[in-house]
């Protein structure tokens, strides 16, 4: 079998951006999505998000297409949760996803950026080309240099150059 280390980080949201993940909805979408993830062979280093949509750190094996993956994971969170948990609001994901691949040197910086999710919601300083999910030109917010501890300033003005080109 091949060795390979293939990491992620992929970002999704609720159908027309609604607001279902509540802290009780959020605990248990994430328990499934972790799940599937792990029933798949994948590895989650993290796994956060606001309100309206999900972050997730992630190393999936080769021979399942990120598309494939992201897919699998969606599908099978609203599903569990629409059977399971009836009485709260009906819960569906958008169509879009984004899906950005990076190396094992940035992987601490990408776990930081997921786990920190509802204060850089709160605080302004999310990094708009990690929350886009279409190709879409995102608003571009500046973030306080401190924001990440392992190389801060060249990774965020690596992910921030993505902006223009």
């Amino acid at each position: 079998m091949p060795y390979c280390q293939l990491f992620y980080h992929l970002v999704w949201s609720t159908k027309h951006r609604q607001s279902l993940l509540t802290p009780k909805v959020e605990e248990i979408i994430h328990n499934f999505l972790r799940a599937k993830a792990a029933g798949l062979g994948a590895t989650v280093f993290a796994l956060n998000g606001i309100e309206d949509h999900v972050h997730m750190v992630v190393s999936i094996p080769p021979s399942i297409a990120v598309a494939k993956f992201v897919g699998q994971v969606k599908a099978v969170a609203s599903t569990k949760f629409n059977r399971d948990y009836p009485d709260f609001p009906v819960f569906f994901w958008q169509e879009e996803y984004g899906a950005f691949s990076f190396d094992a040197k940035r992987l601490p910086n990408y776990i930081a950026y997921v786990e920190r999710q509802k204060e850089h919601h709160a605080q302004g300083t999310t990094i708009p080309v990690l929350e886009r999910l279409d190709d879409s030109f995102p608003k571009l917010v500046r973030e306080t240099p401190s924001t990440y501890w392992v190389e801060a300033d060249e990774w965020r003005q690596e992910l921030m150059a993505l902006e223009s080109t």
